[in-house]
């Protein structure tokens, strides 16, 4: 094998390597949740190619939604209502006429996926049956198969993708990066598993690639959501905005070794259960007024400052569960049989995980981003409808609503001649598995202790100095000497870059709101009433004064 190093373009049986292979798409979506997935039905006739790592569809934090989809179908609901509801979780940065079209058209796209056959848990009367999540103000979530609502939904999705003939799937395909020419999308330059590199010629690239919980110790989402699409936009010189805020989940199960970790629904603390201390006692009575169905924020670092001081926290699930509640929610029955508690019994240990990134490529209303010729839409956009903390089961909501809004857009601004475009250089991969994971367990440690549900300027300014050392251990290494390095090796520069630049954000918003919590600065300040936009191309801003 050429010496005995590892070319990238070499198959997996290293065999000598082939030409980059070409491929033509009019659209390519990266990504195969439900974003990804809703697109790539919705841009037909268009000739899509459809881009996931996963090893099948679907993919993403989607198919690990339990809470539902929040959507004001209530006969004593209304659009306004919800939207002032998600305009009041945000912390004053949600763009309420954002929040407004999702309440809106949330109604009418739901409706009518309904209509065509979208699964919903329904009563004996077949209407769908409504339930109630923390600041919500109505019975508006949606569930299918109970507390699978995630699973249910793209499951169905995923099959219907695969029986579309405009689309093209491929699965065990890493995006390493987008291709611009003369300042605009190009295509996608990907490596396929056995099959090597490939550039996806197109004019047209949707970005639905999820979230980044996995830049984190413990984290909800599963193994595939390191950041790679907030990454590519930006090196491409996207812009992006409000990287500081991001979403820990309280209720995640405690005791969990490091990784993707359990969830156990806000729609639990919905139906009545509550939270007590080591004592048994209830405490969220004491924090907020709406005690267990606060916002998120608020019940995470109540539980957060009770775990950091050693002091465990469970949720109380034995009057729910005397009641029908094993039923009612099967997937975490199932999640508690695993961990050997019988919740009928005895309480569950809780503590929070990383769950869900306010923040994103910057967007407009139908998905376009600030590069031409790319869109983005699900938890890797920022439409500015969550602000500084995400309203509950607004994510699934938003991921239909605005990757058919991205995809109508594209139907019509996507071009029809293919980009005349050179071919890429196939990239230099470095590093083995072992090293590769080491820096990651490195970086994620690192994303845990300064950089988590609550925060310091002097950590900060800390993680950035040791972020910086990986980066340059990682530029380091010596070349890759088999295939498997590939992705492993992306996703660390892609780890790497983002959280750096969450960290940046962070240092730089110097005030608590929402999910972002300083220590140093533990008021919010009408100053940083707004977004913070960045990107590669030029610095962050300077900090603001003190007032």
């Amino acid at each position: 094998m050429d010496g005995g190093v590892f070319r990238p373009d070499w198959n997996s049986n290293g065999h000598p390597p082939a030409p980059l292979r070409e491929e033509q798409a009019d659209i390519v979506v990266i990504g195969s949740g439900m974003a990804g997935l809703v697109a790539a039905l919705r841009l037909a006739p268009r000739r899509v190619t459809l881009l996931t790592k996963t090893p099948d569809l679907p993919g993403g934090s989607s198919h690990w939604a339990q809470g539902g989809i929040a959507v004001a179908l209530g006969a004593e609901d209304t659009a306004g209502s919800h939207a002032a509801d998600t305009v009041a979780a945000g912390a004053g940065l949600t763009d309420p006429a954002v929040a407004e079209l999702l309440a809106r058209e949330g109604i009418a796209r739901l409706s009518r996926w309904l209509a065509q056959g979208l699964p919903a848990d329904r009563g004996g009367d077949g209407a769908v049956v409504l339930g109630r999540e923390a600041a919500h103000s109505a019975q508006r979530i949606l569930h299918a198969g109970g507390d699978a609502t995630g699973r249910t939904l793209v499951a169905w999705l995923a099959d219907r993708v695969r029986q579309a003939a405009h689309v093209d799937i491929h699965t065990g395909a890493f995006a390493w990066d987008l291709v611009m020419q003369n300042d605009r999308v190009a295509g996608v330059l990907a490596h396929h598993a056995g099959r090597g590199w490939v550039f996806h010629r197109c004019g047209a690239v949707l970005l639905a690639s999820g979230g980044i919980g996995q830049l984190w110790r413990h984290t909800t989402n599963p193994v595939e959501a390191t950041a790679d699409g907030l990454a590519l936009a930006a090196r491409a010189g996207a812009d992006l905005a409000d990287l500081e805020f991001v979403q820990f989940h309280p209720t995640a199960l405690a005791g969990s070794t490091a990784g993707q970790v359990p969830l156990l629904t806000e729609a639990l603390r919905g139906a009545g259960a509550h939270l007590l201390d080591g004592d048994g006692l209830r405490f969220m009575p004491a924090e907020h007024p709406l005690a267990e169905l606060a916002p998120r924020d608020v019940v995470a670092r109540a539980i957060g400052r009770r775990v950091a001081a050693g002091q465990p926290v469970f949720l109380d699930l034995r009057a729910l569960w005397a009641a029908d509640g094993a039923v009612r929610f099967p997937t975490v029955a199932g999640i508690c049989a695993a961990a050997g508690i019988d919740p009928a019994v005895s309480p569950v240990p809780v503590a929070p995980a990383a769950h869900y990134h306010m923040g994103g490529v910057v967007t407009d209303q139908d998905g376009r981003t600030s590069l031409c010729g790319l869109w983005a839409a699900g938890e890797v956009a920022c439409t500015g409808v969550h602000g500084a903390n995400r309203l509950a089961s607004n994510s699934l909501l938003e991921a239909v609503v605005f990757a058919e809004r991205a995809a109508d857009d594209m139907l019509v601004r996507a071009p029809l001649a293919l980009p005349a475009a050179p071919l890429p250089a196939v990239p230099p991969v470095t590093g083995t598995r072992a090293t590769l994971d080491e820096l990651a367990v490195a970086a994620r440690e690192i994303m845990a202790t300064r950089v988590g549900l609550v925060r310091d300027g002097a950590g900060l300014a800390a993680a950035r100095t040791e972020l910086l050392r990986l980066e340059r251990r990682a530029a380091r290494l010596p070349a890759a000497t088999a295939a498997d390095a590939v992705r492993p090796a992306g996703e660390l520069a892609n780890r790497l870059l983002v959280s750096r630049l969450i960290v940046e954000a962070a240092l730089a918003r110097t005030e608590s709101r929402g999910a972002h919590t300083r220590t140093d600065w533990p008021a919010a300040r009408a100053v940083w009433r707004r977004r913070q936009i960045v990107n590669t191309r030029t610095p962050l801003p300077a900090t603001v004064a003190a007032e």
